[in-house]
């Protein structure tokens, strides 16, 4: 078992984050910016929407009882509405209403004091659905053995990634605005989201980059303290250890990434 070193980041969503460490993608690059200072931990679930995350994540997330014998998770990144907004009778549709309370939920699971969640430390922040490009994604499902339908609609994920804006509003919780970010580099055209997505629903390298970009812009935002540029690694790099090799066992224990 790993002890207990850094603190965490989690990423709590569908396949849209379980297939963040793919194709250069933001999860890799999270990890990446923040080695040595806190532990990126995906929790995607592919094919997930937000009835089914509830009792996944009481289960992913520490109890308050737990929490002095684990890392604590500094930023939860909650990512979810791609799945909720497939038409119904899709099993994996959620109405706008519960997902808007299934997002509040879950805010309300670490932030609220009566949560046998509740983690005072842990900032969130929401993302909202990317749009999605029908015709690409009409293509995929019908090259799929056998054939499938259509199953995502462009208007229909924008009131999702909308919902998700309004949550964030009502909670306080910034909102990295996805839908947004990848229509506008699409020049406001669905067929040129193309461009930034695999098969109309899923992200590629460049679409990723976006989710990336705006993350790290939220972060650095909205919580600043948490942010990779303001904090300290762990264990010290090997070049101030190299100045005073007699002094290693004193200099090589382990420290707060916050006290820089």
């Amino acid at each position: 078992m790993a002890a207990n070193v850094q603190d965490a980041i989690m990423l709590l969503g569908d396949s849209l984050t379980q297939g963040g460490y793919d194709l250069n993608g933001f999860v890799a690059k999270l990890a990446h910016v923040y080695n040595r200072k806190m532990d990126v931990i995906n929790r995607g679930f592919s094919g997930y929407n937000t009835d089914w995350i509830l009792p996944v994540f009481e289960q992913c997330f520490a109890t308050q009882h737990e929490q002095q014998h684990v890392p604590k998770v500094r930023l939860l990144v909650i990512w979810f509405g791609a799945n909720d907004a497939a038409p119904p009778p899709k099993p994996q549709h959620v109405p706008l209403d519960r997902f808007r309370a299934n997002l509040r939920k879950l805010i309300w699971m670490v932030r609220a004091p009566e949560s046998p969640h509740y983690s005072p430390d842990t900032r969130v922040i929401l993302m909202t659905p990317p749009p999605v490009n029908t015709a690409q994604r009409e293509r995929a499902q019908l090259a799929k053995s056998p054939p499938k339908e259509l199953d995502r609609e462009f208007e229909t994920t924008r009131r999702y990634a909308e919902a998700v804006k309004d949550v964030g509003k009502e909670e306080s919780v910034p909102v990295v605005d996805l839908w947004e970010g990848l229509y506008e580099a699409a020049g406001r055209k669905e067929e040129k989201l193309e461009d930034f997505l695999t098969d109309g629903l899923h992200l590629n390298e460049k679409g990723y980059a976006i989710v990336f970009e705006g993350l790290n812009k939220t972060i650095k935002n909205a919580y600043p303290e948490y942010h990779y540029d303001n904090l300290q690694s762990v264990f010290i790099y090997f070049d101030l250890i190299a100045e005073n090799p007699e002094k290693y066992m004193e200099l090589t224990k382990k420290r707060s990434a916050f006290n820089h």
